[in-house]
């Protein structure tokens, strides 16, 4: 459902975008990207591709002190970064955000879309978004096309992540309040599940302090595409279910 919680977009850190889009495009299939002369201002260049009518960005520093280029430099190479959730009440995500005394890095808010970006070191593992766009099947952070409406787009899309953390149970707890949702506890995993979006998040044990991150992203494709590693995060395709809807 398009009102319901969802993971809307993923980004990954990469030196170089060009590179690492062509890889992305190749691998996938996907339309040419857009490229936000937004993100200028963090000192930064992107590609944003649709994936269904989810997103799949990837962002390069092109000026010294970025977010980014810390993060890439922290994890010793291109990684996965960001997780965009998309939210059905904005207002209400927010003050759950101020009651858990996470601290928030980044604000917009506009007359189709608002988000808010969280220190990644109150909810770990990634760069959490918590966003909203009017109407809710448009996402303007992609571009023209997809400002105050949605074009036609493939069935399918991103069905979840993997992210590696110190404490799987910890960070799974963390996410899930910000989120406003539930997560279990089961062997080797600990996952949020977004049951009407069909989208899952599993949290297991980083291999060392210095790689936390979104290690996998899941896709829902029309036929299945090899497993590819790209800008240090695996890719993992399944077919979508005859008959489904997509997220």
């Amino acid at each position: 459902m398009l009102t319901a919680l969802r993971l809307r977009q993923v980004a990954l850190a990469a030196a170089d975008c060009e590179a690492t889009a062509s890889q992305l495009k190749d691998s996938f299939g996907w339309p040419e990207p857009f490229h936000d002369p937004g993100v200028a201002r963090f000192g930064l260049t992107n590609a944003v591709f649709a994936a269904g009518d989810t997103f799949v960005e990837v962002v390069a520093p092109v000026e010294p002190g970025t977010t980014a280029g810390r993060y890439i430099a922290r994890r010793g190479g291109d990684s996965g970064y960001m997780a965009i959730f998309q939210m059905p009440d904005l207002d209400e995500a927010r003050r759950r955000v101020a009651d858990a005394g996470v601290r928030v890095v980044w604000t917009a808010d506009l007359e189709d879309i608002a988000g808010t970006h969280l220190h990644p070191k109150d909810v770990p593992g990634a760069i959490v978004s918590l966003d909203w766009a009017n109407p809710p099947e448009s996402w303007r952070w992609a571009g023209p096309e997809w400002t105050g409406r949605a074009p036609h787009c493939a069935a399918g899309g991103i069905s979840g992540l993997t992210i590696e953390v110190a404490d799987p149970v910890d960070a799974a707890a963390r996410w899930a309040r910000v989120l406003g949702v539930m997560f279990t506890d089961e062997p080797g995993a600990a996952t949020i599940t977004l049951e009407q979006a069909g989208q899952d998040l599993r949290f297991v044990p980083a291999a060392s302090a210095g790689s936390e991150g979104i290690t996998e992203v899941r896709l829902s494709t029309e036929r299945p595409v090899p497993e590819v590693r790209i800008a240090g995060v695996r890719f993992v395709s399944t077919a979508r279910s005859s008959g489904g809807e997509s997220a």
